[in-house]
């Protein structure tokens, strides 16, 4: 039984084969380590391989604790730049992160979720909000946060898919920031419009290159830290008073 799941993943060249042997090594060890749990990896029709309960969940259970080594973000950013896949989960505040590398890195994300992430005296953990059956994948929201221009497309299928990892308070963010960069587009032009009629001016400016690190990583929240990051952003830039 330890191994049926195994066949489950997809078939790889002879050059990938070695590489394969090296991740079923290292999920077995992991499911022995939770076995008392009743979880299981294998392939995932959300994404790639996906975390499975072969016994039932209570609503409220704390199935599975967010483990791995605990790194500032900067850090983050800089060993994850030009890598597309991360397993990076913000504790507190988000200074620091917690590198996945366990059981839970495996848990997809969906829209419509059975279960959800708490933060408890500096540990994730993910709890089941309804009752589970066995053989259902588990998965949570990611409420994903930063990443740049990266757009991190939800394939979780969801009636209410939102169509995004990005969360609801993210999303509101990053369209905000779409407005306000498309009026300044628009003055700009406006004003390069005029100068070509009186007296044209070219200033050429080079491309300011980003340091290595500069780029963010889309890193996963609670839902609590991702209502609590927004409304720190908004605090952080006050409203401008109209004049009168």
């Amino acid at each position: 039984m330890l191994k049926g799941w195994i066949s489950n993943f997809p078939v790889l060249s002879d050059k990938k084969r070695r590489t394969r042997r090296g991740i079923e090594t290292a999920i077995l060890h992991e499911f022995r380590s939770d076995s008392t749990m009743g979880l299981i990896i294998r392939s995932s029709s959300i994404h790639a391989a996906g975390c499975y309960t072969t016994t039932p969940i209570t609503k409220g259970t704390r199935v599975v604790e967010y483990t791995g080594p605990l790194i500032d973000k900067d850090e983050a950013d800089l060993r994850y730049e030009n890598k597309p896949i991360t397993y990076l989960f913000a504790i507190g505040d988000g200074a620091q992160v917690i590198d996945g590398h366990g059981t839970a890195m495996f848990i997809n994300h969906s829209c419509d979720a059975n279960c959800e992430t708490e933060e408890i005296d500096g540990r994730i953990w993910i709890t089941a909000i309804r009752d589970i059956a066995a053989g259902e994948e588990l998965c949570y929201d990611y409420c994903l946060y930063d990443g740049d221009d990266d757009e991190c497309p939800c394939t979780c299928g969801a009636k209410k898919c939102r169509g995004t990892m990005f969360s609801p308070e993210e999303l509101a963010r990053r369209k905000k920031l779409a407005r306000n960069r498309d009026g300044k587009s628009a003055k700009v032009g406006r004003r390069k419009a005029f100068r070509k009629k009186a007296a044209p001016i070219k200033n050429y400016k080079a491309k300011e290159k980003k340091k290595p690190g500069s780029r963010k990583t889309a890193v996963k929240t609670t839902r609590s830290q991702s209502k609590n990051k927004s409304a720190n952003k908004s605090a952080r830039k006050p409203a401008k008073r109209r004049p009168g």
